[in-house]
């Protein structure tokens, strides 16, 4: 199972979640409370082990400017959530990045075609909620032979039921390993990452 723990902000998270085998961590670079700037996603990216991605994750920006960030970043890799287009994975890729595009469950099935991102991340209808939905529900999008990311909802407890429910490739955690909206709690980081590899 791979695991990707986002919205890291402080060098202890970075560490715990690569000691527990966490297998990508995610920085957020867009108007969130989990939001670090391109310099502290630099200075974190210190403590990432080499050849674990760190992905750069966007909301709405246009995909050139997320590109732009990511770079002044040192990152490779960008998540890209809302409205995209074929082209903005084409754009990304053409700039040397790799792509997690991010789509949610109330999204139209076209959104989940294959256009060639490196990791499709499928997240509840209302993203951000941090409540559980209905994960055996993403079995009817087709997307058996797929890399795909099962997010939304996720904690140390569900993880293994809802990624097992769903057919989950691989799971993306942030709010549901925190003491706090945006603070990281150690022990929920390395329980969730355990859980998930289990």
């Amino acid at each position: 199972m791979f695991v990707k723990v986002c919205g890291l902000s402080t060098p202890e998270s970075v560490r715990e979640a690569a000691a527990a085998g966490a297998d990508a961590v995610g920085f957020v670079l867009t108007k969130s409370p989990r939001e670090v700037t391109p310099a502290l996603a630099r200075d974190l990216l210190a403590h990432v082990p080499a050849g674990t991605p760190a992905v750069g994750v966007f909301r709405h920006e246009p995909v050139v400017d997320a590109i732009a960030v990511a770079r002044d970043a040192g990152l490779e890799w960008i998540q890209l959530h809302g409205e995209r287009t074929p082209g903005d994975v084409k754009t990304a890729h053409d700039a040397g990045m790799k792509v997690i595009r991010a789509v949610t469950m109330g999204a139209a099935p076209e959104a989940f075609d294959n256009w060639g991102e490196e990791l499709l991340l499928i997240d509840a209808a209302v993203p951000g909620s941090g409540e559980a939905w209905d994960y055996s529900s993403v079995q009817a999008r087709g997307l058996s032979g797929r890399n795909w990311l099962l997010a939304g909802g996720l904690d140390p407890v569900n993880v293994a039921r809802a990624a097992k429910e769903a057919g989950a490739w691989g799971v993306d955690v942030s709010s549901g390993v925190e003491s706090s909206r945006g603070v990281k709690d150690l022990a929920k980081v390395r329980a969730f990452v355990l859980a998930a590899k289990a």
